[in-house]
């Protein structure tokens, strides 16, 4: 992954093996699941109504519109998430001095999101995944900017 990623940024000179693709909008962070018993056994779910479902599909829908098919070589994977400020972090001045300087989901969290949003559309399998990083940052506008990176 070393060649997608240069200071920080990916590097839109690199071409073979190489997939990028940017989801508008907030990032949405995986959530814990929740369990619930019915008959004696219990079952793990994330609630219909959760951000997350719609996330997961904007970033399946951009992977398909880029051509990603299910594949099973050895992946590497980088991710940024850009969240724009909420209004509460500005003044009239500018931005506030004790105004959070990184955005508040943990990154693990929000990449797990997008590794299941991917799996059986860029990969069989999650473990195929054997390089991963993951940037969270604020920016003028929200997205999620994906490069991933297959080692023939």
């Amino acid at each position: 992954m070393r060649n997608t990623l240069k200071n920080g940024v990916l590097n839109p000179k690199m071409q073979a093996n190489v997939v990028t693709f940017d989801v508008p909008g907030q990032p949405v962070p995986q959530p814990r699941a929740r369990v619930s018993t019915r008959g004696g056994f219990a079952r793990a779910y994330v609630p219909a109504k959760h951000p997350v479902h719609d996330y997961r599909n904007a970033i399946a829908v951009a992977a398909m519109a880029k051509g990603l098919t299910n594949r099973e070589e050895e992946v590497h994977v980088f991710c940024r998430f850009t969240f724009e400020r909420p209004p509460s972090h500005w003044n009239k001045s500018g931005l506030k001095k004790d105004a959070p300087k990184f955005p508040k989901p943990d990154c693990d969290n929000i990449g797990k999101a997008v590794l299941d949003a991917l799996t059986s559309i860029a990969w069989v399998d999650d473990s195929q995944v054997t390089s991963l990083c993951l940037v969270k940052c604020y920016g003028e506008r929200a997205t999620t900017e994906v490069a991933i990176e297959y080692v023939s």
